[in-house]
């Protein structure tokens, strides 16, 4: 495993971490999800990202990481690095989601309570609240490191404006924002175009890119078709109005480059992302170790020639 420097600050991230998102949840198999967890932490993942509604259903992935934490990952807790967020949609009435300090506050203490954790790594204001001061949500997140519950802080899809505001806030309170957490990937550029990658590097950030694969439309999963049990199909957050004609071809062109590459779809588009400098670590779903496995070999070529990111550029003009 390749390991990276997040920011300005002592911590290192493997350059592949394990998200939670999908494929932990209490409608999951609890020894599929342990077995993920083993094989990922066995070859160098020690950065496992939650958040406080990640299952399905809301709460229990950080469950289920809970009861693995308890059983096998206990002894190894100083060699892990565990994320988990708020913001979003959590329980019902108006303190179960958004930036507030008492959502924020209770959230956590709920997490660490399903993790049996005694503090996370590291916790996220999971999204930029247009209501709540942001002065609130940031004191907040002052108070948590200061008491014990998380080492450092991040955020995560904020708009550049408040963002900029976040690291002025929280570095004048002495505390690290150690990472922003965006979506980032070959159909989407916003990191890139909005500044954001070069803002968190100029402010000491490190940065970590989510949906690296396009929720599945960077695989081989859709070129010949929508598989009956694809994400499309299930109508879930990828909608099939999203695989249009055009983006269609530009897929079919870009996997014929990563086979030129010796390289899956899916591996070159991650490994696009890691060749990035300013990127320090990029999330990973997966569905079985064998899904895991493949992920990880886009660390065996994240070289790109001048010539291949021109056409990887052409393609997506």
């Amino acid at each position: 495993m390749d390991y990276r420097r997040a920011g300005k600050s002592g911590i290192l991230l493997p350059a592949i971490s394990l998200g939670l998102w999908h494929n932990f949840g209490d409608v999951d198999s609890l020894a599929r999800s342990k077995d993920k967890l083993h094989y990922a932490f066995d070859h160098g993942i020690t950065h496992f990202d939650l958040a406080n509604n990640y299952g399905p259903s809301a709460g229990s992935a950080e469950e289920t990481f809970g009861k693995i934490m308890k059983t096998s990952f206990a002894p190894y807790r100083d060699e892990l690095f565990v994320s988990t967020k708020a913001g979003h949609d959590m329980w019902p009435g108006p303190y179960g989601t958004w930036g507030s300090r008492k959502h924020l506050t209770a959230s956590l203490n709920q997490s660490l309570k399903r993790m049996n954790l005694d503090y996370v790594d590291i916790f996220y204001s999971h999204r930029y609240d247009p209501e709540t001061p942001l002065e609130e949500t940031l004191q907040t997140l002052v108070d948590i490191v200061r008491q014990g519950k998380a080492l450092y802080v991040g955020i995560s899809k904020y708009p550049p404006e408040a963002a900029r505001k976040a690291y002025a806030y929280l570095k004048d309170h002495d505390v690290i924002c150690l990472l922003y957490q965006g979506r980032y990937n070959l159909l989407n550029r916003e990191p890139e175009e909005q500044g954001i990658l070069q803002q968190a590097a100029e402010n000491g950030s490190g940065f970590v890119a989510f949906s690296p694969l396009a929720q599945g439309l960077l695989t081989n999963r859709y070129l010949k078709g929508i598989p009956e049990d694809s994400r499309i199909a299930r109508g879930g957050f990828l909608k099939k109005e999203a695989l249009t004609e055009d983006l269609l071809q530009k897929i079919i062109r870009l996997d014929r480059l990563a086979c030129e590459r010796g390289q899956s779809l899916a591996e070159m588009s991650l490994a696009w992302l890691l060749a990035h400098p300013l990127v320090t670590s990029v999330i990973v779903g997966a569905s079985s170790v064998e899904q895991l496995a493949d992920n990880l070999k886009a660390l065996e070529n994240i070289s790109f020639s001048q010539e291949e990111q021109q056409t990887i550029q052409a393609i997506l003009q």
